[in-house]
């Protein structure tokens, strides 16, 4: 995947959060903890969490005065040992606007990338003269917090397809359910399954081809689909569906609609993980 690590051109996942400088810790944790949240539904647990500071040895390289580095240095060292993270201390890695919170990943071979980053910014909103009308009715200066939970797309998604293996959760699976018949006597109900399924909006696919279901299961095995649902007689008489997960486990036969459920359940996101 090294052709999509290093890209010409790249496409970036990029917000910009104003908020007044007492919310930043606040507002920072929030990003934080949207960071763990999305990195955990992916998959990604191994990752370093490394705190980028200036280089105090050359401070005529960065933008700003001593106060306002301190300030947004302290606000990251605070948030990330509110949340009890383990990170890392690198001098002169900061942007040359703010110091930063960078997640950084290992590749299959060892090699380290940085994604995501978090960043905290007292020069931006000055140097283009952002303010805002605060409760005594003045102006005051916002701060700006930068926030990109991928860093550049492609660089994302090749990490992700090797820390996977290809093998993606459900939610995000190309063909997350295939329908196997085992012979062409079955091939109607199987795709009358296909259409209940897609009535849901659940993406499924029908492999009616002449061949043996065993072959079916292989095949769809390679190719990292989570669920295969085989029918044949008893599925058909009794209108179920018998479950296979991707790596063997057999669940027998159910309902469709407790397959359904079961899909769902697993395709639901838990909004409620992320704290705040």
């Amino acid at each position: 995947m090294h052709g999509l690590t290093r890209v010409r051109g790249f496409t970036q996942d990029d917000a910009h959060i104003y908020c007044r400088p007492d919310q930043l810790k606040a507002e920072f944790l929030k990003v934080v903890d949207l960071v763990n949240f999305v990195y955990g539904k992916l998959g990604f647990s191994e990752f370093v969490t490394q705190i980028s500071l200036r280089d105090p040895a050359n401070k005529e390289k960065y933008l700003g005065d001593d106060y306002h580095w301190e300030l947004a240095e302290r606000a990251i060292v605070e948030a990330t040992r509110e949340r009890g993270m383990n990170t890392v201390t690198k001098e002169g890695e900061a942007a040359f606007y703010g110091p930063k919170l960078d997640f950084m990943v290992r590749d299959a071979i060892g090699r380290k990338w940085q994604i995501g980053t978090i960043q905290v910014d007292y020069m931006m909103p000055e140097n283009f003269n952002l303010t805002y009308m605060g409760s005594d009715n003045e102006k005051h200066r916002p701060v700006m917090i930068h926030r990109a939970l991928f860093g550049s797309m492609e660089r994302f998604i090749a990490l992700l397809i090797e820390s996977t293996g290809g093998n993606f959760p459900v939610w995000l699976a190309p063909e997350p359910v295939v329908i196997l018949p085992i012979s062409d006597r079955f091939t109607e109900y199987a795709r009358t399954v296909l259409h209940q399924l897609l009535d849901l909006d659940i993406m499924a696919r029908l492999d009616d081809r002449d061949e043996k279901v065993g072959r079916k299961i292989r095949e769809a095995e390679l190719m990292k689909i989570p669920f295969m649902l085989v029918v044949g007689e008893h599925e058909t008489q009794t209108g179920m569906v018998a479950v296979r997960r991707h790596g063997g486990a057999e669940l027998g036969p159910i309902p469709l609609t407790d397959f359904v459920q079961l899909l769902t359940d697993e395709m639901r996101l838990d909004l409620s993980a992320i704290h705040g």
